[in-house]
């Protein structure tokens, strides 16, 4: 708790008696008996606490010298704390640099106890006002961490402009909205737009991929857990549910909830309050639900596996993002602004697209849409032995020429990705048919789909 004290007086005999007793309570004591080096002084020793007369030149006795000396500490280091030091007429004038932010006043002749005590405090306050700073700094980074840097949303076409007049409109709202569309087409990057643009773009949005997440973990991923409450419960958790509050959730492939936790999320937007695992007691939560899936959760509440009370409880408003064939030249002004992305990050600035090379992005289908875009220019990109990416650059596969591929030139990663895309196509988005007839489970799917973004 020990730290280091300036103190600032032009009575010798004073600075003397308070450098014999504060010399064991502080780490370093220093002295000035003129107030015109004391900025300097602060710097070249991280001071923490100053003791400040409030009078230096003789037969002035207005304290306006104090109070000056005090604002130039608070413009050079708002966290060192100020104790004035004054004698028993000037008790006013103390007391107005205590209400312009000094920590408090100390009458001469002081009470050595007392005296200590308030350095004490002081010093404490110090510590915390570091601690807050450190914290406030922490979470600024935590939600620049969870918040990318903004990313523009690349089309002109009618749909996107659509899409993006109704982004407008409901974002300075509190709605729940509700995002469909195919898989790749831009969904979290709409619900990161949404919540740039609203009331709670200054706190953090937290992205929850339900198609990656185990079973057994949902309810503890969302709404937190207490130590002991399940075999690896070893600590307390908090879920994201109130690790977003203030801010935005998104729930992405909402779809993939199980029914049971499906009415805890209900319950949950219903009361506003989540109840973690283990625990009975309500946790207020303040957050703007955004959810997303590309399956028809009208067809599953027909099926049973999806609750129809839920389904309006999260679609205040919906947003239907159009797949990339629909989008018409939104392909090319894509494949420029992912050609601009890769030649940067390869250092091949001069690679152009061909005309010829366009037309064919064009006339494809795009079943994996903007994220196999994205994949495909950056493979062309890698892979360029000259400045122009011709119809050859572009490998592109649908679900008729999946057995015409000449498997041998491809590595294992593009493989897995020709023939995901492929069943994507031929299941119209379904990724639980997709799995099935790949053989693997539906968050391998995902975290799959996941890694060719990164």
């Amino acid at each position: 708790m020990k730290g280091k004290i300036l103190i600032v007086d032009d009575n010798r005999s004073v600075l003397t008696a308070l450098e014999m007793l504060l010399q064991t309570e502080f780490v370093d004591v220093f002295t000035l008996r003129n107030p015109n080096s004391l900025i300097t002084t602060i710097q070249q020793h991280q001071v923490d606490v100053v003791l400040l007369d409030m009078n230096f030149k003789a037969g002035i006795n207005t304290g306006n010298e104090g109070i000056y000396w005090l604002h130039q500490i608070q413009k050079f280091d708002p966290a060192i704390s100020v104790v004035m030091i004054t004698a028993y007429g000037d008790v006013a004038l103390a007391v107005k640099a205590v209400k312009e932010g000094a920590f408090d006043f100390i009458l001469k002749p002081w009470d050595n106890n007392k005296l200590i005590s308030t350095l004490h405090a002081s010093l404490k306050q110090r510590k915390l006002k570091i601690e807050n700073a450190k914290l406030v700094t922490s979470s600024a980074l935590l939600k620049r961490e969870l918040n990318p840097a903004f990313q523009s949303i690349v089309g002109q076409s009618q749909p996107m402009k659509d899409v993006m007049e109704m982004v407008k409109k409901v974002a300075a709202t509190d709605a729940n909205i509700f995002i469909t569309g195919e898989n790749g087409t831009g969904k979290e990057l709409i619900a990161r737009e949404i919540h740039r643009h609203s009331t709670r773009k200054h706190e953090i949005m937290l992205s929850v991929d339900m198609g990656a997440q185990s079973e057994s973990l949902f309810e503890s991923e969302l709404f937190g857990h207490t130590k002991g409450s399940f075999t690896d419960a070893r600590e307390d958790r908090t879920g994201k549910f109130e690790m977003a509050s203030k801010g935005t959730l998104f729930l992405d492939e909402i779809g993939n909830l199980p029914l049971p936790l499906q009415a805890k999320i209900l319950t949950a937007l219903q009361n506003r309050t989540i109840v973690k695992l283990g625990s009975n007691t309500p946790v207020p939560i303040d957050i703007r639900l955004i959810s997303a899936t590309n399956r028809d959760l009208s067809e599953m509440i027909k099926q049973g596996l999806f609750r129809e009370d839920l389904f309006y409880r999260i679609n205040t408003i919906t947003l239907e993002l159009p797949p990339l064939r629909e989008r018409g030249n939104d392909v090319l002004l894509l494949a420029e602004f992912y050609l601009y992305k890769y030649r940067t990050k390869y250092n091949k600035p001069e690679i152009k697209i061909s005309q010829k090379a366009g037309n064919k992005l064009l006339k494809y289908s795009w079943p994996g849409n903007v994220r196999e875009l994205q994949h495909c220019m950056e493979k062309a990109v890698i892979l360029a032995d000259t400045n122009v990416l011709t119809e050859n650059s572009f490998s592109l596969s649908s679900a008729e020429s999946i057995q015409k591929m000449d498997f041998q030139n491809m590595t294992i990663e593009e493989m897995e990705l020709e023939m995901i895309l492929a069943s994507i196509e031929k299941e119209k988005g379904n990724m639980s048919a997709v799995a099935k007839k790949l053989g693997i489970t539906r968050p391998t799917l995902y975290k799959k789909l996941k890694k060719l973004d990164d």
